[in-house]
């Protein structure tokens, strides 16, 4: 086993293992018990599936609870590797997936997708790209030998952004590729998987550190652990069990949403990791600057997808393509981060 997998969890070690099981177990489950997966489909509120809700929010909170907005003050010492991130983040990431999606699923693949998915297969890559990475983008940077504070700083600042950023960019996107819009359901979306878990997450946070200092944090936070991997396991579990009889019918149909998503993620982590080493910012700013600009919220994605078009959606299904790519891919990022830091060693810091 190599040092950058040793170094991770067992659970973010084989995170794609566990998609695939979560594959078969869901279209197993759907195909052995549809009456009861059409019952969980019903329990909905303003098209908001509320066990799915549930999960999210299990998922969420504890990955939020990392953050520490405190580590905004960094931003002002770190200015060019801030600077560069947010602008693959939040001006060329999802720009570029949208132009991705509609070359691919329209037309390179277009003859191999079911048309009356395209767009829901465009819809939820743009989902995928909107959102940066909040929890594993820690992995990545620990792996790459990041400097922890830039990682915090560049992720509570991103956080900050998504609150107000993120409804705007999906909409515009979703309306480039002429896919109607559902504003009340995308807002609703923002607050119920961005707005209410950030507070709760930081308010469960500052009373842990208030009672018990960073002891008493780490250890809610392994506590929490297997409930949120769990949480991400069910819903995948869930989405699964609905898509069983596209998939089984079409199981070429994850191999090709997967080739932007992966595409994507190369390019983006290119220019992050140019600019940084064109700007002369440290190695340990500039790994992290291309994985952050890299990654990608997926349980954010996949909540959003569900909410807006449906557990049988092809939004959904493309997000969850992303969570099965994720680990393998971001790790090739960061083996080629850590092959290239001698470019780095003699680069004199201008941030």
């Amino acid at each position: 086993m190599n040092t950058e997998t040793a170094s991770m969890g067992p659970f973010a070690r084989y995170l794609s293992l566990w998609v695939a099981l979560c594959i078969v177990a869901g279209i197993a489950l759907g195909h052995a018990f549809p009456a009861a997966f059409q019952v969980l489909a019903a329990l909905e509120v303003q098209r908001i599936n509320l066990p799915v809700a549930v999960l999210v929010w299990l998922m969420i909170v504890p990955m939020l609870m990392k953050v520490d907005f405190a580590q905004l003050a960094v931003v002002r010492r770190q200015v060019r590797g801030i600077g560069i991130t947010l602008l693959v983040n939040w001006a060329i990431k999802p720009f570029s997936m949208a132009l991705l999606g509609w070359l691919f699923v329209r037309h390179v693949f277009g003859a191999w997708l079911p048309v009356d998915q395209q767009d829901g297969y465009i819809a939820g890559l743009i989902l995928l790209a909107a959102a940066p990475c909040t929890a594993m983008v820690f992995v990545w940077s620990r792996l790459c030998g990041g400097e922890p504070n830039f990682t915090l700083a560049q992720v509570a600042l991103n956080d900050s952004i998504m609150v107000v950023a993120f409804a705007p960019i999906v909409a515009l996107l979703l309306g480039v590729a002429s896919i109607a819009v559902p504003w009340g359901t995308l807002l609703l979306s923002v607050l119920l998987y961005i707005v209410v878990p950030v507070v709760l997450a930081q308010l469960w946070r500052r009373r842990l550190l208030r009672a018990g200092g960073q002891d008493a944090l780490d250890t809610a936070m392994r506590r929490l652990d297997p409930w949120s991997t769990g949480a991400l396991l069910a819903t995948l579990v869930l989405l699964f069990g609905f898509q069983g009889k596209a998939i089984v019918a079409q199981p070429l149909v994850i191999l090709l949403l997967a080739v932007p998503i992966v595409l994507q993620v190369y390019f983006n982590a290119a220019i992050a990791y140019g600019l940084s080493r064109w700007a002369r910012v440290p190695h340990c700013v500039a790994g992290p600057s291309a994985l952050i600009g890299a990654s990608n919220f997926f349980e954010l994605a996949v909540a959003t997808a569900i909410s807006i078009f449906g557990l049988r959606s092809g939004a959904a299904l493309a997000t969850v393509v992303g969570v099965l790519v994720e680990v393998p891919v971001m790790l090739s990022v960061v083996h080629l981060v850590r092959r290239t830091a001698p470019w780095f060693a003699h680069e004199p810091s201008r941030t």
